[in-house]
């Protein structure tokens, strides 16, 4: 049984749980039966088929009915995470409060300002270590009166105790996500599920009210596992070696043979073979495959203990107090420090004392003063679909939830902003030195086109909603985009050399070619593009 199976079934995780599924069967003899759980999926039945790999045995969906209640969902716009505070300890006091914060960084954030204001305040993110984590999480669930400010590891099954709120600060950039969060609350008898929305800019508050415009109209974004996961075969390819002392060349194929991607890539799939050979990662006497010299090199450390994980994890410090760890923080936040950093984990201050660069390890102590500290990455942009939701609503389309007085005055300003918005249109508009191309095409097309624009000579930048070109007039930024959009014949994707390969974990084990088409089909924006060019352009002066 997989519990959220929706969560595994979006990444690389998915693929390679199948994959160790179908070889427990093959060493089994023997199909097992598969049961798949989740409450918010757009395509129950495309995951089905997905779940039940290459086997012709039959599957069903089964949906219980559930009892219908409306959901209570306001939208508040305030400005600030400090603004965000003071609401979040002004309302509902005497209650459990799970907040919501799609980030690490903003999750710390927030934790301090409740806590200056004197809020009982837990954290929970990832980069807290495991026990602070549960401390954490079970010193909510037995409170009361208290805050709990979460990023998405509490937006799955993690039991807290029963909730009063769910808040979320800004919005993330799936319904799917939103339901989860939604479906904290609403549990006990006479409740109903509740998520209050602060958002603390403008472009955050329009996401939000664009997500409640596709949740209001049964919108649900379908779970499609990546494309090509070439570097899970390699993957399994080198564990399947380590597993058996004699695996012959080819045997794998009976070991994975119910990983549905395998029928899509079966070239791909003798090609890494070879290229694991060639590259001395595997080597091979009298048909029997084993680890080679590189291989030994790149894995054997450690009892091969790289091969347990398929993701790659960035380099971190970890924080302790005396021996008890606290969590990590990225090395950025030692780089270049005029001062001893002080850094905020946990939702608490603490001052460096002391840093082991050899065991990437520091020292703190609990300090006074506001302390911060910085993650790498972040929050994926917003899709296709939210894009064009919040286009609706900046059209005047309405916004399907209660809004506060500033947010309904938001609202009404923004759109009288955005009078010159027209269906099946994509207006250019003009702005001090820059042009702005209204794709509301969302961050993954509106990368490609910019990139496509680069290379006509522009200065162009990508955000959800536009493409803006530097130093460009709007008629000269309008013949460029038409121009670009209506190219055919190349791959709509924004892939360079530069980032081929990035954040894939044995990228080293894919020959460079299947490389470049596992992140071109992963990044396709095709169907988006073929719907811009159904718009017609127009000049906005």
């Amino acid at each position: 049984m997989v519990d959220e199976i929706h969560a595994f079934a979006g990444d690389d995780r998915g693929w390679h749980l199948l994959a160790v599924l179908s070889r427990i069967e093959h060493l089994n003899g023997r199909r097992l039966q598969r049961i798949g759980l989740s409450a918010t999926v757009g395509n129950p039945a495309g995951l089905l088929r997905w779940f039940q790999g290459n086997d012709a045995k039959p599957g069903s969906v089964i949906s219980p009915v559930a009892e219908k209640t409306t959901p209570d969902v306001t939208l508040d716009f305030v400005g600030s995470y400090r603004n965000a505070a003071q609401v979040i300890a002004q309302l509902h006091r005497g209650e459990k409060r799970l907040v919501f914060v799609d980030s690490r960084n903003g999750v710390e954030r927030l934790a301090g300002h409740l806590r200056d204001l004197e809020i009982a305040t837990h954290v929970s993110h990832s980069s807290l270590s495991a026990d602070e984590r549960a401390r954490s999480e079970q010193a909510f669930a037995n409170d009361r009166n208290c805050v709990i400010v979460a990023t998405s590891t509490l937006e799955l099954g993690i039991d807290v105790g029963d909730l009063d709120r769910v808040i979320q600060i800004d919005a993330p950039t799936q319904v799917s996500s939103f339901l989860q969060r939604l479906g904290r609350t609403g549990r006990r008898q006479n409740t109903v599920p509740n998520c209050l929305f602060l958002a603390t800019d403008e472009d955050r508050f329009m996401q939000a009210a664009g997500l409640t415009r596709l949740w209001a109209d049964g919108f649900v974004e379908p779970c499609s596992p990546p494309p090509l996961p070439y570097h899970l075969l390699a993957h399994q390819l080198m564990a399947l070696a380590l597993q058996e002392d004699t695996l012959v060349r080819g045997d794998w194929i009976a070991w994975l043979a119910n990983w549905p991607i395998l029928p899509d890539m079966p070239k791909g799939a003798y090609a890494i073979e070879k290229h694991l050979l060639d590259e001395s990662i595997l080597a091979e006497d009298g048909g029997v495959l084993f680890f080679g010299t590189e291989g030994e090199r790149r894995y054997g450390f450690r009892y091969f203990s790289e091969l347990y994980s398929v993701f790659l994890a960035p380099p971190m410090i970890k924080v302790l107090q005396g021996r008890r760890e606290i969590g990590e923080v990225d090395p950025a936040n030692f780089v270049g420090q005029r001062h001893t950093p002080i850094l905020s984990l946990g939702g608490r201050a603490w001052r460096v004392t002391n840093v082991d660069w050899e065991r990437k390890e520091a020292q703190v102590v609990p300090a006074p003063a506001r302390g911060r500290s910085l993650w790498r990455g972040g929050s994926n942009g917003v899709g296709f679909e939210l894009a064009q939701a919040c286009m609706s609503v900046l059209m005047g389309n309405s916004v399907p939830c209660a809004m506060s007085q500033r947010a309904q005055k938001l609202v009404n300003e923004t759109c009288q902003t955005y009078e010159w918005l027209e269906p099946g249109q994509i207006a250019v508009t003009q702005f001090g030195a820059k042009s702005a191309i209204w794709t509301f095409a969302g961050w993954l097309a509106n990368l490609c086109l910019a990139e496509r624009l680069e290379a006509e000579g522009l200065k162009a930048t990508p955000t959800n909603w536009c493409v803006e070109i530097q130093d460009t007039s709007p008629v000269s930024a309008s013949k460029a985009f038409r121009t670009v959009l209506n190219r055919n014949n190349e791959s709509w994707s924004p892939v360079t050399d530069r980032l081929i390969g990035q954040g894939i974990k044995f990228r080293e084990c894919v020959p460079p070619a299947l490389l470049r088409r596992c992140f071109e089909a992963r990044y396709d924006c095709s169907e988006t593009i073929e719907k811009l060019r159904e718009c017609k352009i127009i000049v906005i002066a």
